[in-house]
């Protein structure tokens, strides 16, 4: 039995997420390789590792890419992740995860992501997180999502902001990180927050203008910019094989740290057929 909402392809634009490959290893290695210093400011390391710059080499490899794709597949067989790869055109950029995954009456999961650098500020983070946040919210049944950000990360809190997410508080020591263990601002989504769909919602925030800020939900009622279920005709959605490998190919993306309409259901097209770091991931990694 298939897990609420996935295997699944979603695409707007030239912007596609779909389930990783083993396929994209190579890429993906080059692609954190590369990013080193981008990127290693913010992402999870397990305690005890004395510097995030010193542990990225040895955690960038085919074999530790193969390693997190098993561990991602099962868990999304599992219906506790929906890792999916970001690819821009047919190029492989980056990653957004939804992990932690717990139904019953909580129904709700954590979301995390990275971008290629040389992909940040083309809008394709915001873009795959509305995506990303649509389709839970819709076919796989969520009820809230998660993004935790240090404070630090400007870049990704402005993509917070831009999505409408709503700031619910300070986690004090929340993620090992670099040595120690790092605050995280916690910011969330529930589907009452964006009636219209969260890609909705980007896609009038882009016409306004890249400077315009989506009101983020207050605590009190539901005011938002963004969510889960609607998507216009040009998005489009299709599933396939639990492992990803019947589909081929696979917004403004953050500086280090960054990452991050109309009402409509998005297109299934076909029938049948995670992000990259073997930790759950917090939101920081930019965009």
């Amino acid at each position: 039995m298939r897990a609420p909402g996935w295997p699944v392809t979603l695409v707007e634009g030239a912007v596609t997420v779909r389930p990783p490959r083993l396929r994209d290893g190579v890429a993906w290695v080059e692609i954190r390789q590369r990013n080193r210093d981008w990127l290693a400011p913010w992402e999870a390391t397990p305690t005890g590792v004395p510097s995030a710059w010193e542990y990225w080499n040895h955690r960038q490899t085919i074999s530790i890419y193969n390693q997190m794709l098993r561990r991602l597949r099962q868990q999304a067989r599992a219906g506790t992740a929906l890792p999916f790869a970001v690819v821009n055109g047919s190029r492989l950029v980056g990653q957004v995860t939804v992990s932690t995954i717990v139904r019953g009456a909580f129904n709700s999961g954590h979301v995390g992501y990275w971008i290629d650098q040389d992909q940040a500020g083309l809008g394709i983070t915001p873009t795959a997180l509305a995506l990303v946040v649509d389709h839970c919210f819709g076919p796989a049944g969520l009820h809230r999502i998660e993004a935790n950000v240090r404070p630090e990360n400007a870049s990704s809190r402005r993509v917070m902001e831009k999505l409408g997410f709503r700031e619910e508080g300070l986690q004090r020591r929340y993620l090992s990180i670099d040595g120690a263990y790092r605050d995280h601002i916690c910011f969330a989504l529930t589907i009452e927050d964006v009636p219209d769909g969260l890609l909705n919602r980007w896609r009038a925030v882009r016409a306004a203008g890249h400077s315009a800020a989506v009101p983020a939900a207050s605590a009190a009622s539901a005011v938002p910019a963004t969510s889960v279920s609607g998507t216009s005709a040009s998005a489009t959605t299709s599933t396939g094989s639990a492992d990803g490998s019947e589909g081929r190919r696979p917004g403004e993306a953050p500086r280090p740290g960054e990452e991050a309409g109309a009402a409509g259901s998005p297109r299934r097209a076909g029938s049948g057929r995670e992000p990259a770091f073997p930790y759950p991931p917090p939101a920081d990694p930019p965009p």
